[in-house]
């Protein structure tokens, strides 16, 4: 079975329903990345998003 890369960013942010979902990770990571620099205005490394939000499913 074929894994997917999911970030909720309501695990983020309370106010947020934005999910994000691949079968690429870093896809996924770069895609996270970018959604909350430009919607939430914080940046994130890579690392913190995968070690902190990114869940495997």
């Amino acid at each position: 079975m074929t894994k997917a890369h999911k970030l909720d960013c309501e695990s983020v942010s309370d106010t947020c329903r934005f999910i994000i979902q691949s079968e690429n990770e870093e896809e996924a990571v770069e895609l996270a990345r970018k959604h909350m620099k430009e919607v939430h205005g914080q940046e994130f490394t890579d690392e913190e998003l995968q070690d902190d939000h990114l869940q495997t499913v």
